[in-house]
């Protein structure tokens, strides 16, 4: 797999590049991770809705064929566009969103955070008063409030075109949580987001780039 840190780059051309890079291959292409951070936007994916986009202000709003629903990208915050091909790799989709979640949990270990999953909500997410518990979830801790306690530190939304993959996950380092106030993050109202800084965890963007994009690569090399 080919690395590739593209730094800070607009949202819109590096969707668009990576849908021609998909839509180009052939059987024999390397497989390549891209990672980035972008300028503040939220994105809305295949199944977002208008009413989870509150008070965007000057944030633009982007449609994309991606799954999932609505989230921000911003400075300080790690996003990993991994472009394989499954067929070749040998799994599907729900083994290849468990090595994506499994990553972020590797890669937050490495800073004595615990990542969590909650059942039927990709993505991965940290205790807010104890983020190095290491006790597995046992159930939500308020039956209305799935999410109680929680904190989310990393999205995924992913697109499959023939067997191939292309958008990815996010992560949050260091970054101005404010905007994710204007919408209901991955369509959940009231859903608290963290980042490694609110952790208290002291770390830049290139380590925590570097970091993921290691394990992706152990986890998603054939």
């Amino acid at each position: 797999m080919l690395i590739r840190t593209l730094g800070r780059v607009d949202y819109a051309p590096t969707e668009a590049a990576m849908r021609a890079f998909t839509e180009a291959r052939a059987a024999d292409t390397p497989d390549e991770l891209w990672l980035c951070e972008h300028p503040p936007t939220y994105t809305q994916g295949l199944a977002g809705q208008a009413q989870h986009v509150l008070q965007p202000g000057s944030i633009p709003v982007v449609q994309t064929n991606r799954g999932g629903q609505v989230t921000y990208h911003g400075p300080g915050q790690v996003v990993a566009y991994p472009l394989l091909d499954l067929k070749r790799q040998g799994i599907f989709v729900k083994e290849y969103v468990f090595r994506l979640e499994t990553a972020v949990i590797q890669t937050l270990a490495g800073y004595g955070v615990t990542g969590l999953r909650v059942a039927g909500a990709p993505g991965i997410y940290v205790r807010l008063q104890d983020p190095s518990a290491h006790a597995r979830l046992s159930g939500p801790a308020r039956p209305d409030d799935p999410f109680a306690g929680l904190g989310k530190i990393a999205a995924l939304g992913i697109k499959v075109s023939r067997h191939c993959t292309y958008h990815g996950l996010a992560l949050n380092v260091a970054m101005d949580l404010a905007p994710y106030r204007g919408i209901h993050p991955c369509g959940y109202a009231g859903l608290e987001t963290v980042d490694l800084a609110t952790l208290g965890v002291l770390t830049d963007w290139p380590e925590v780039a570097q970091r993921l994009g290691e394990r992706l690569q152990a986890l998603l090399t054939p």
